[in-house]
């Protein structure tokens, strides 16, 4: 019971702290998504330094980061990429390489990250993927002409 209150402490604490740097960085993280793959970080690292951790703690936070981060990635994927077909294929997946990280089977482990870059890279670069937006001097001039009037 002790470890799960240090992880919801530990969960709430690093949270707050990505939060507030939030408001400071150029760059925009999930508060949630830090505090909870942070806070299972540092105990896979106690669990590798010998302390006596109970390794379901981790699993279960584990297994909420993949599936977050499988949303999180949803949201960019290009058009025309199914988000159930990414989520059907990225989520078991994400679940075998933190299964082997628990195990500390690197080289399982390993193989399940290459398989993950592997289906990521086809869903976000392959075939036409990921590619920035081009806007037309004409969307430029209207989107100009918007922000006059707003501001």
């Amino acid at each position: 019971m002790a470890l799960i209150t240090a992880a919801i402490v530990s969960i709430f604490g690093i949270t707050a702290m990505a939060w507030f740097l939030n408001r400071f960085w150029p760059w925009r993280i999930c508060a949630i998504c830090a505090g909870v793959s942070l806070t299972w970080l540092w105990m896979i690292g106690a669990r590798l330094l010998g302390y006596a951790i109970d390794m379901i703690v981790p699993a279960v936070l584990m297994g909420g980061s993949v599936v977050g981060l499988a949303y999180q990635l949803e949201n960019k994927l290009p058009p025309r990429r199914s988000p159930l077909l990414w989520k059907t294929l990225f989520i078991p997946v994400g679940f075998l390489a933190v299964l082997y990280l628990l195990l500390f089977q690197w080289l399982e482990f390993a193989l399940a990250l290459i398989i993950l870059g592997v289906i990521g890279g086809s869903f976000f670069y392959l075939g036409g993927g990921y590619q920035s937006k081009k806007i037309s001097a004409d969307q430029v001039a209207k989107l100009e002409r918007e922000m006059d009037k707003c501001c």
